[in-house]
């Protein structure tokens, strides 16, 4: 198992700020890109970014660029996600995944997640 350990989700206003992080082990972080991907209440999962293994290459679904911001730490075996500009729209579950592609099934291991809701 890989084990991928999200946190910092939490309740904020819309037009505020969040940064999440995922703290992976069991494996050597840095041979791997990562990705965030977020479940919206009652619907699918949609992909939200991806960053490589030196996190030299980023992307970003267009719902979320410009205002999240993906990166990583290799020396500490963690991801992060900042988001800002928080919008209602944003609320779901975000899970960090092993894995380099805006492919949903193109992922190996995934984290149980972390609820974020932007809410006044």
């Amino acid at each position: 198992e890989v084990p991928l350990v999200e946190s910092g989700g939490g309740l904020v206003q819309p037009g505020g700020s969040l940064r999440l992080s995922c703290a992976a082990s069991g494996f050597t972080f840095r041979y791997h890109g990562m990705s965030w991907v977020r479940q919206a209440p009652g619907k699918g999962l949609e992909w939200v970014s991806t960053i490589a293994s030196g996190g030299s290459a980023t992307d970003y679904a267009d719902s979320v660029k410009g205002r999240f911001t993906i990166s990583r730490d290799n020396a500490k075996n963690t991801l992060y996600l900042q988001m800002n500009s928080l919008k209602p729209e944003d609320t779901a579950v975000y899970y960090c995944a092993r894995g380099r592609t805006r492919t949903l099934n193109g992922f190996d291991y995934w984290g149980k997640g972390t609820l974020v809701t932007v809410s006044s």
